[in-house]
Parts: structure tokens; sequence; C-alpha cells
């Protein structure tokens, strides 16, 4: 499952005149060069358009050493009955959740999905089974920071297989709606809150009023540094969320939590990241989440 090629030029495109079966595309092929760097051929038939009958081949050559040298043997990957053209301009063909996405919305029920894509690439994906990790985050802000995040690495990721994220959003003012206050005390404006009450900020340091903190053990400590006593509070933790909804699922879980501050911490199926991760931590974070998910990337 999962099979796509690895590099943009170890795909290249042939039109023949040829049934394009395994016999035919065989006796085709066989002896004929190819690029030294090819691996797969997209065959399409020749006088029709690109959404026309098409197959996927892979081949091998006598060598790998010249520029071109005789192919040796030819191997049908996916025939006309299952394969599908999807035009996809804004899509890059060299990171896989692009094709998944792409097959997805093109093609579901297509065993084999080739796209043109950016620049003109062509690629493919063959038995599209995207790792799914649910992604759990708390808003405001906007949009979903760690989704956000996830979805920009996963845009760029050339070697990571292919993912659909599952998010699982928790509105705060949702949450402080559920315990009626009439001033609530919120960690940030970077999580700019309205509601029927009264709102500060934690990091404003707002004198000390009859408030319920809406925060995480991170901002119970610091409040409990400011102010002489402990407010009543509402936990907020996307990491004790997590565990919640951990409880009624077996897909990976990728979330983030403040107590961390450099490290990213991995239990069983759930990977947490620091508060303000960076794009990397959350690669590296997806990495545990796909290692989780015992599903590896096949090119």
């Amino acid at each position: 499952m999962n099979l796509v090629p690895d590099k943009y030029r170890s795909v290249s495109v042939a039109r023949v005149d040829v049934p394009l079966d395994e016999k035919g595309l065989r006796e085709h092929f066989l002896g004929r060069p190819a690029y030294r760097r090819t691996r797969f051929i997209v065959v399409m038939q020749a006088g029709a358009g690109a959404s026309g009958p098409l197959a996927v081949i892979e081949v091998t050559k006598c060598s790998d050493v010249p520029l071109f040298a005789e192919i040796t043997t030819v191997t049908l990957i996916a025939g006309p009955s299952e394969t599908v053209f999807a035009d996809a301009p804004e899509a890059d063909v060299g990171v896989p959740t692009s094709l998944a996405k792409v097959a997805a919305e093109s093609a579901p029920r297509a065993r084999c999905v080739v796209v043109r894509g950016r620049y003109g690439h062509v690629g493919f994906i063959v038995d599209p089974a995207p790792v799914r990790i649910r992604v759990v985050e708390v808003i405001p802000p906007f949009p979903a920071k760690l989704v956000d995040q996830a979805n920009r690495v996963l845009h760029l990721a050339e070697d990571l297989p292919p993912v659909e994220l599952i998010p699982e959003i928790t509105d705060l003012r949702e949450v402080a709606a559920r315990r009626p206050s009439g001033h609530y005390l919120f960690p940030c404006r970077a999580g700019e809150a309205s509601a029927d009450a009264t709102v500060s900020y934690l990091d404003e340091i707002p004198a000390r009023a009859d408030w319920t903190l809406v925060g995480c053990a991170r901002s119970r400590a610091i409040h409990d540094w400011f102010y002489a006593r402990p407010a009543p509070a509402i936990d907020m933790c996307p990491r004790n969320l997590a565990s919640e909804i951990m409880a009624d699922g077996q897909l990976p879980v990728l979330t983030k939590c403040c107590l961390l501050e450099d490290q990213i911490t991995v239990d069983d199926r759930l990977v947490v990241v620091p508060w303000g991760a960076s794009l990397g931590q959350v690669k590296v974070g997806l990495m545990h989440a796909i290692e989780a998910s015992a599903v590896l990337p096949v090119a």
C-alpha cells in the first residue's frame, strides 16, 4: 500500500500503440533503452487524451551506470481498469500526502491514481491508505495552531508516507460557558476570547479579581506565583484532553503540553510535543505517530 515514486525523475511517461496489459507492455518495452534514473513508466494509449486508458509499470535495466540502458524486466503495477488520471496543478507529486489527498478527492475508489501536478510533473499513488492521526488542540487562537503546523509540515514532507489528519478541536469559549462566571482569566491574548463576561489575560498580570482561570498546570503555577491565593480553574490542557480521547479509539494521537519545553514524549499511541513546538519538532512528532500506527512508507 501507499506505493509512490521516491523521486520525480524516477517516473517517465510514454505513449504506445499496443494493448496496455502485461504481455503487450512487456513485448513493447523489453530491450528498449531507458534513462538510468527511470524506475516507473506511466503508459498512455497513443492517440488518446490524458483521461484515456493508462497503466503504470515498473522496469529494471541491465545497468544504472550509463545514461541509457536496456530494459530487462517489466512488471505491471496497475492496469487500465484500475488506474485513473487526475489533473491537479497545485499538487506537488513529490509529496506523498499531496498524492493521497488528490486521490481521495478525485478518485476515491481507484486502486491507482496518476496525478499531473505542479510544474507539470507526473506522479502516482497505488493502494492509497493514508496514516490517520488524531490531532488534539484547543482554540482560540485561530487557526488551531498544532493542526495548522502539522498540515504545513505534511505539505512539504517528501520523506513521510501519506497522512490524513483528524482534528479534535476543543473551543475554550464553550468550555468556559459550561462553568458560568462573571470574569474569566485566559492565559494570553493570543487566544483572544469573546465571552458574555469580563475577560482578563494572565500574561498581562492584571490586578487580582474574583475570576475563574481557564488554563493548564503551567497557567495555574504562574497564577499562584503572582497572586496570594489560587483561583477556581477550568483545565484546558490538550494533553489531558488527549488522554480522554484516546480511550475511545486506536488511532495515534498528536498533541502538545506547556510542561514540555524541549523534549517530545511518546507513550504508546500518544505523542506530545512542546506547547511552542517548532515545525521541526512537529515533524518529529508526526514521525513518532506514524511509527505508532505501524504503517510505513513503501517506495
